[in-house]
């Protein structure tokens, strides 16, 4: 009877190695594989066009306490950004002259209060959030970067704005699914 896990085992490893490899494969030719709520789950890939309100982007976040606890309650990923943080994808909502006014209720851009931006108190464990709060006019350097589908998303509610120069990439849904 020890076959049969035997073979499942070396399944689930193929399975995993050739997911690895697929993951891989796409990174190099430009596609980012999507598998968090913030965004459609599916597939993207790097376009050169100019950073818009609107465009998804790829971003490296800065190296501070705020993301070392996302890391930590792996709301992010490990990767290649400095501290040792993964890339995350977000939509930017607000960028240089945008009026944007953040608290616990929400976000508004320009006087419209953006969907499912309130902020929580808590995540899912019961952990205290950062409290964001801004009232400001974005500089030239400035975005505001978040997710307008998941009310759970860690995004510029809880971080704030992220500058330009880290935003390596303007990503463009190729094939995505509900979850």
């Amino acid at each position: 009877m020890k076959k049969p896990i035997r073979i499942l085992a070396v399944s689930v490893l193929a399975v995993s190695v050739s997911l690895f490899v697929l993951s891989i494969g796409a990174r190099i030719s430009g596609i980012y594989i999507n598998t968090t709520p913030s965004l459609p789950v599916g597939f993207y890939r790097i376009v050169d066009e100019p950073i818009v309100n609107g465009a998804y982007v790829a971003f490296c976040p800065p190296q501070n306490a705020v993301f070392d606890m996302a890391m930590n309650r792996s709301y992010i990923n490990r990767g290649d950004c400095p501290g040792g943080y993964g890339l995350l994808l977000k939509r930017v909502f607000a960028q240089s002259g945008d009026t944007v006014f953040i608290d616990q209720a929400g976000i508004y851009v320009n006087g419209k209060h953006l969907p499912n931006s309130a902020q929580l108190t808590a995540d899912a464990d019961g952990h205290a959030l950062p409290q964001y709060q801004l009232q400001a006019v974005l500089d030239d350097g400035e975005s505001l970067l978040l997710s307008d589908l998941n009310p759970q998303s860690f995004d510029a509610r809880y971080f704030g704005l992220i500058v330009r120069d880290q935003i390596k990439q303007v990503v463009r849904p190729i094939f995505t699914w509900s979850h």
